[in-house]
């Protein structure tokens, strides 16, 4: 099994889109697309998602013990390929809130606050497991979907 046709199998599975974010031991904000969120556990609440070991947000993850998962809205497709293409600066005019050490994206669907739980070696990535310990909610919006590598709207 090549990691290619690994890839397009996985991506006929439609997800939702979320932006990963964790504050560095400076302070200052880092963040990642992701759609390898998952709810695990109701007692306790528990989610998991998986972090490339490449990903720049993946030495802040192994060394902090909060991080938030911005669940994305419809319109903000733009904002997931700004945090999945690498750039430098991906919070550069992102309107963005620091709250109890978690970075909450503005205008997202949904947003959880974790402290982390636990972390799985799981060959190139490791998925973090979090505790929800807060979360909000615009219950007016639509998620944003990925679906063999395009971006749509569940209805």
């Amino acid at each position: 099994m090549t990691s290619d046709h690994f890839r397009a199998l996985c991506g006929h599975f439609t997800t939702g889109v979320t932006i990963i974010t964790a504050l560095d031991a400076n302070g200052n904000p880092c963040g990642m697309t992701a759609n390898s969120f998952a709810s695990v556990s109701l007692n306790p609440p528990l989610i998991s998602v998986a972090v490339d070991h490449a990903a720049t947000i993946y030495p802040v993850m192994r060394a902090g013990s909060r991080f938030t998962v911005n669940i994305l809205d419809a319109h903000q497709e733009s904002l997931s390929r700004r945090f999945a293409e690498g750039l430098d600066d991906r919070f550069d005019g992102v309107a963005w809130q620091r709250v109890n050490d978690q970075v909450i994206i503005s205008g997202t669907l949904a947003f959880l606050c974790c402290d982390k739980w636990a972390e799985i070696p799981a060959g190139d990535h490791t998925i973090f497991v979090g505790q929800v310990i807060s979360g909000d909610a615009n219950e007016h919006g639509k998620p944003l979907v990925h679906h063999r590598g395009t971006y749509g709207v569940e209805d």
